[in-house]
């Protein structure tokens, strides 16, 4: 094996595979970075049994061949490299690194012993790479964080038609985003639940291609796995993961709930009075906020503990309502709405709010990313 690169196509390829490789893995060789030259191409993969990750790029091939090198190390060594071509070469048992006046000797892992990635499943359908990152990322902002519960730790992805939603909750909060797509067949019907951190670095790592293949098994062999693939500067991304197992919660009629009271409040300064309201909410404690006269009051803190308020306009339609959030729960959704106007829709002081992201007041919610959140009790 034997080619030549540049450096920043390398360093960015590499550091992406590199990212998925696990920091403690079961076996020696599933740290290692797989580099395979064939056809003028370059392909760099990682495994770790339950995640694949491979970047095709075009290099200078002088020897076809393969090489098995601790990834992270690989990462490190090219992002420090000076701004020159890099050699890469196998001799014997080590891989040799050449940029400049820069040589690096590693350490080659046994090849044999690596693990055979999964192939990519048939291709189902493709989506806008900007539209989809913007997407996972609003929906992932609900997903759970906590191992113990992996089933709440995934974005579920309903296929449906033209149709694909995106779904996610931690139990105290819960989002949706529907937005099209171009399904391979006009009658598809699936679903799969995936890992929000594969699918959140995926699809960002894809956003600045122009489409993004997705690919899911019927997992009728026991293994489902979904793919996603797209062209980025430089060269190709896959990606594979087996899907998340267990029933869902039924969160998307949580948001088909009939308000009694609707609010609009401009996003990005309703986000930052949060923020500094917030600066004297305890840990666990809420932020109260009071919908009232067309105006919403944002207060934290109590008796002797620092306090604060703030008020801002807002259009109110509906009896009054004064309810408490998470402050954290709510900056999270806010943060990822890209929307100017967030809209507020109200049942009860003591059931979960919807906030959605419209353009303009009245205008209609369908298709935006939706969040709900589960109230806080305030002490009377």
């Amino acid at each position: 094996m034997k080619f030549r690169i540049d450096r920043d196509v390398l360093a960015d390829a590499v550091g992406w595979t590199a990212r998925s490789l696990p920091n403690r893995p079961s076996v020696p060789v599933l740290a290692g970075l797989l580099l395979s030259t064939e056809n003028n191409e370059l392909t760099l993969s990682g495994f770790d049994y339950e995640t694949s990750t491979r970047a095709t790029l075009s290099a200078e091939i002088k020897e076809d061949g393969q090489a098995l090198v601790s990834g992270r190390l690989l990462a490190e060594i090219v992002k420090s490299l000076p701004a020159q071509p890099v050699d890469v070469a196998l001799e014997g048992a080590k891989v040799t690194v050449t940029c400049g006046s820069a040589r690096f000797n590693l350490q080659t892992m046994p090849v044999d012993e690596y693990p055979r990635l999964p192939d990519m499943p048939t291709a189902t359908g493709s989506i806008d790479a900007a539209e989809f990152a913007t997407a996972v990322a609003q929906a992932s902002s609900a997903a759970g964080r906590d191992d113990m519960l992996p089933l709440l730790t995934g974005v579920r992805l309903e296929l449906e038609g033209s149709t694909i939603s995106l779904l996610a909750t931690d139990r105290f909060r819960a989002s949706l985003r529907d937005l099209t797509w171009f399904p391979e067949a006009s009658d598809i019907s699936a679903h799969a639940l995936v890992p929000a951190k594969v699918l959140s670095d995926t699809a960002r790592s894809l956003a600045s291609g122009k489409d993004i293949s997705i690919a899911v098994s019927s997992g009728d062999n026991g293994d489902g796995l979904i793919g996603f693939e797209g062209q980025v500067a430089g060269g190709t991304r896959r990606t594979t993961t087996r899907l998340l197992e267990g029933e869902f919660p039924r969160v998307r009629q949580l948001f088909a709930a009939q308000p009694e009271t609707t609010a609009h409040v401009n996003t990005h300064s309703f986000m930052d009075a949060v923020k500094r309201v917030a600066l004297v909410a305890e840990r666990n404690t809420p932020i109260r906020l009071s919908f009232a006269d067309n105006v919403v009051t944002l207060e934290a803190g109590s008796g002797d503990d620092a306090q604060a308020s703030e008020s801002l306009e807002a259009t109110i339609d509906g009896p009054d309502i004064t309810i408490g959030f998470n402050p954290g729960y709510l900056l999270e959704g806010l943060s990822v709405m890209s929307e100017p106007v967030v809209q507020f829709s109200f049942t009860q002081q003591t059931k979960a709010a919807s906030m959605a992201g419209v353009s303009e007041i009245g205008a209609d919610p369908d298709g935006a990313f939706r969040y709900l959140i589960m109230p806080v009790r305030l002490q009377s």
